[in-house]
């Protein structure tokens, strides 16, 4: 049982410990501000007006402000990248924990949609209390123009100066309120943005449809411009001089009604006397200050992006491999890379707004400059892309020399971007899971250690391949059997554990290939038996760190995950990661 825990604080405590510091701080804002407002005195009167809903409305609007803060900073990929590759972040768990920014990402942009409901409803209760606790002693404080206006509306027909009331809408009806405020009318905009944005964040319209996910969620530009103008309205007020004017207090002509005759003669000089009117005025903005520092550094670094990517790359070479995957050679000037990083496509013929995260297969060299993608055609984007690059279905490959680049369309990379499969060679033993076209962030890895594995502090890896269709294997066959061939040339055989698995059995061939034999002999049909697996690894490497890392089906990661966090094995732990696009 200990050993577990162990394993759980290994893979889990990082960002569990995230979490609870995230939701402690979310916790102790909404406290701290519902209590200011429930018991400061200099919103004593607005409160006797409101409510519970005056605490609660800024509560979730403190909330509001922070995590909207915070939402935008997991998306400044170029800052993770630097402090991903600096001395800064030395430590492996700081490491990790930059792999889980589209998890916090997306809590924080839960947090930013529950909270709205939250003060949404508050501020629709406050409406209604605004009309029906209209203040006739403190005109000043009030929102509604008259009491009872949510209940009644001016008439068009006057009767001498003074219009008729006709009570035209539904008792307690806040529209007249907020369709005639500024933190209405925004506040209304808002919402219809955020709802947007959340519904076409859900899974199935991203798989099916990511151009709409993409579209809405560039709103967020329009959102921000709206919520910095929201607050400026100035509905709610505070009391100024309330140590001049006490919540309570007496002014010269008025007697307290909770006095009995004998005690107002006596107010003369006692604590319910006033020196002066209350006085009110607009709470001051704090939404900017929240907001405007990292909302400024995105811009900044979206800038930056955009520079550093504003010049075209030149396609070397397209190849169509089987199973509906294009590999795509590029050559970029002054690009460097690492294994395990991605970039970002944007093919104007394509779409000019749409942007395309794809894994690195093969990074610039001394000895090869050029870097290379594997795509599988999938969606939209992805089947006219292709249409562009070989406009031929027939055309297996083609390989231009450079004059006639010019009949290929123009392409963006933006990037590198850091990821998790970058941590494969901070262990001293690593084991690789992939499914599919999954396996591209390790082909990358594969492509390092054939120009030179002895530089790394990695000495050895398991790769665990599983595929549905036998051909999908032939598109890194070749940069397999050359690993293989030169570690068994330089003593080594034991480095790289190779794993093929092919699940689907319809029709099976085996590969036939003599120049594939090292693949063909490490071919099982099925799936890989997890636990066993763990379990030989523990055995051979024990008292060790391994390194899982995952690009593949949500099946295959949930099982490897649980694997992680349970007993270690003959005193090994393994730390879980997984590929994740910000």
């Amino acid at each position: 049982m200990a050993l577990s825990v162990r394993s759980w604080v290994a893979n889990e405590g990082g960002k569990h410990l995230v979490l609870v510091l995230w939701l402690g701080a979310n916790t102790l804002l909404f406290m701290r501000t519902f209590l200011l407002y429930y018991c400061g005195q200099q919103y004593h009167y607005l409160h006797q007006m409101l409510g519970l809903g005056l605490c609660i409305s800024r509560a979730s609007a403190a909330v509001l402000n922070l995590n909207c803060s915070l939402v935008l900073l997991p998306m400044c990929r170029s800052l993770l990248t630097y402090l991903r590759g600096t001395h800064t972040v030395t430590s492996r768990k700081a490491r990790r924990l930059l792999d889980k920014s589209k998890t916090f990402h997306v809590a924080c942009g839960v947090a930013i949609c529950v909270f709205s409901v939250v003060h949404v409803s508050a501020h629709l209760v406050n409406v209604v209390n605004f009309s029906v606790r209209y203040s006739e002693e403190f005109p000043s404080l009030n929102v509604a123009r008259y009491r009872g206006e949510v209940r009644c509306a001016h008439s068009h027909t006057h009767t001498h100066t003074q219009p008729v009331l006709t009570c035209g809408l539904l008792p307690q009806d806040p529209r007249l309120i907020i369709l005639t405020t500024v933190p209405g009318i925004t506040g209304i905009l808002l919402v219809l943005i955020l709802f947007l944005m959340f519904t076409a964040s859900s899974y199935c319209i991203r798989v099916s449809n990511y151009e709409i996910f993409w579209y809405t969620h560039n709103l967020f530009i329009v959102f921000y411009i709206i919520l910095i103008v929201h607050v400026v309205g100035g509905a709610l007020k505070y009391q100024t001089n309330f140590e001049a004017h006490p919540p309570g207090c007496l002014r010269a002509n008025q007697t307290n009604p909770d006095k009995t005759e004998e005690e107002s003669g006596q107010a003369e000089g006692d604590v319910w006397s006033c020196r002066e009117e209350a006085r009110f005025q607009p709470n001051s903005p704090e939404t900017w200050l929240w907001v405007s520092g990292p909302l400024c550094l995105y811009c900044a670094e979206r800038l930056y992006r955009y520079i550093r990517s504003n010049s075209p790359v030149t396609i070397v070479a397209v190849v169509r491999h089987p199973c509906d995957v294009i590999e795509l050679r590029m050559l970029k000037k002054d690009f460097n890379a690492h294994p395990g990083q991605y970039i970002v496509l944007n093919c104007p013929s394509v779409s000019s707004f749409e942007n395309h995260p794809f894994t690195l297969t093969a990074c610039p060299t001394e000895k090869k400059e050029t870097l290379g993608i594997h795509l599988r055609v999938v969606g939209d984007w992805t089947e006219r892309f292709t249409e562009l690059l070989l406009p031929d279905p027939g055309a297996e490959s083609e390989i231009l020399p450079m004059v006639q680049q010019r009949r290929y369309p123009k392409l963006y990379v933006d990037g590198p971007f850091g990821s998790s499969s970058q941590e494969v060679f901070n262990y001293e033993v690593s084991l690789c899971v992939a499914g599919g076209i999954g396996v591209t962030p390790f082909a990358c890895v594969l492509h390092a250690l054939l120009d030179g594995w002895r530089h790394f502090r990695l000495r050895r890896l398991y790769f665990v391949w599983v595929c549905r269709e036998l051909q999908s294997f032939y598109w890194f066959a070749e940069l397999l059997c050359a690993l293989h061939h030169k570690l068994w040339q330089e003593n080594r055989p034991d480095y790289l554990n190779l794993q093929l698995f092919v699940s689907q059995t319809d029709g099976l061939q085996n590969i036939s290939e003599e120049r594939y034999r090292p693949l063909s002999s490490r071919l099982m049909i099925g799936r890989p038996r997890w636990k066993l697996l763990f379990e030989e690894i523990g055995r051979t490497n024990k008292h060790k760190r391994v390194g899982v890392f995952c690009c593949g089906p949500k099946g295959i990661s949930r099982t490897l995950h649980r694997l992680c966090n349970s007993d270690r094995y003959s005193g090994t732990t393994f730390e879980f990661n997984k590929e994740s696009f910000s």
